[in-house]
């Protein structure tokens, strides 16, 4: 019956609302940030944006820690890497001409153990190759020196890590788009993507809009824009949650700035950690957990659709049977308090339960392919008509406007746009 819906909605007549050069679908910063430079490119282009929700950076963006990355982490070479060194300067400079609350504070990444050393080491290679400059190897006083409260046997510091507020860089991205002529729709919902020799029709709950070309940055959702013109798409989307605590107010003089672990290289994400908010406040975490609702931010979040989605993918299937007491014990931490203060106390040892409150949480869209891995770079397909972001997880916002770029500029070359466009 659902079927047949969707069968005659696509085949009945459509009103063409309004045509456009591109349509950029998702209203986080990096559908934003790419918005922004195809219209700083030229103001002459029509640029819409669509976003389902009532509002921007509802999701990824607006959920995050609000941490300006450095580049450290990332294999020299890769998208992250490149777009995280070019980003960070672009963003550093944009946050300094329109007056966004930010500061480069620097931070420290602990080992804790003698065998963390090793990664450590790489991560110091890694910083180095990218081009990160000032960062030290710090012995135990030294990390006390900045950061009094915390136990480690040897770690690094990072000058170049800041924080930042990335709502307000994202309502200030839509203000010059605006400003430059683009067109933002909030509470459309794209339903289907009919991709034709010239032109792209993008068909929402409030009518048909027409582009030259369609850019989709849609996070959490991007696998599903991306299969309405690339059926066969080799990866999906598998939702992490990951959850925060705040410091209390009397408890917020144990840190200072910024305190990381040694990540696990085999898993993607960077471990439970201390960060000091540019509107004040220190949260700690996250965990990562599967997340049975794409959207959902609590541990009763839950859609049959999403858990269906992720637990039919072969590739989810290898991810869970290869890291499952990684994700038991992120479970475990989801749900015991005390055990996530345990892996805090790996970092601040005095650290106690009855300093913490609950926090917020987020949802990291993580794309996982159809053999078991875990995307570790930015993955964005472009074909025909269509450019589709479909993998974008930190250091995404810090590199926004250095994606931006690159999207508009891979666009321009593959398009007739290119005749219209001046750099």
């Amino acid at each position: 019956m659902i079927e047949l819906f969707i069968l005659i909605l696509l085949n009945a007549p459509k009103k063409i609302m309004k045509k456009f050069d591109v349509i950029v679908v998702g209203g986080g910063i990096v559908g934003l940030a790419t918005a922004l430079r195809l219209l700083q490119k030229n103001t002459s282009l029509k640029v819409l944006l669509l976003e389902k929700e009532n509002g921007l950076a509802k999701h990824q963006t607006g959920n995050n820690s609000g941490v300006i990355h450095s580049g450290i982490y990332y294999k020299p070479g890769s998208l992250k890497a490149q777009n995280c060194k070019e980003g960070y300067d672009d963003l550093v400079h944009f946050a300094r001409e329109n007056d966004i609350a930010h500061e480069i504070c620097g931070k420290v990444i602990v080992a804790t153990r003698e065998d963390e050393i090793p990664a450590l080491e790489e991560l110091h290679r890694r910083g180095d190759a990218n081009g990160l400059t000032g960062i030290n190897r710090i012995n135990s006083e030294q990390i006390k020196e900045r950061e009094p409260h915390v136990n480690g046997i040897t770690g690094l510091w990072v000058p170049q890590t800041g924080i930042i507020d990335f709502k307000q860089t994202c309502q200030k991205y839509a203000e010059k788009i605006q400003y430059l002529g683009g067109q933002i729709l909030l509470n459309t919902k794209v339903i289907s993507i009919l991709e034709d020799n010239d032109h792209v029709e993008v068909i929402t709950d409030k009518g048909t809009y027409e582009g030259a070309y369609l850019i989709s940055c849609a996070g959490l959702q991007s696998d599903r824009v991306a299969k309405m013109t690339e059926p066969d798409l080799p990866l999906r989307i598998t939702p992490f949650r990951g959850e925060y605590y705040m410091l209390k107010p009397e408890k917020q003089y144990l840190v200072k700035n910024l305190i990381y672990p040694v990540p696990d290289p085999a898993f993607p994400f960077l471990g439970v950690h201390f960060t000091r908010m540019v509107r004040g406040g220190i949260e700690a975490g996250p965990n990562a957990v599967f997340a049975f609702k794409r959207e959902g931010y609590t541990r009763t979040s839950f859609s049959l659709k999403d858990t269906y989605d992720a637990l039919t993918w072969p590739g989810f299937l290898k991810v869970a049977a290869k890291y499952w007491k990684t994700g038991f014990g992120e479970f475990y931490r989801s749900f015991s308090k005390q055990a996530f203060v345990k892996a805090l106390q790996r970092l601040i040892p005095e650290i106690q339960a009855n300093d913490l409150v609950p926090g917020g949480a987020g949802v990291r869209a993580q794309a996982c392919a159809r053999d078991g891995k875990l995307l570790d770079d930015f993955s964005i397909h472009s074909q025909n008509r269509c450019i589709h972001v479909c993998n974008a997880p930190s250091p995404a916002a810090t590199a926004s406007l250095a994606i931006g770029s690159k999207i508009a500029d891979t666009l321009i070359e593959k398009s007739s746009l290119k005749h219209h466009i001046t750099n």
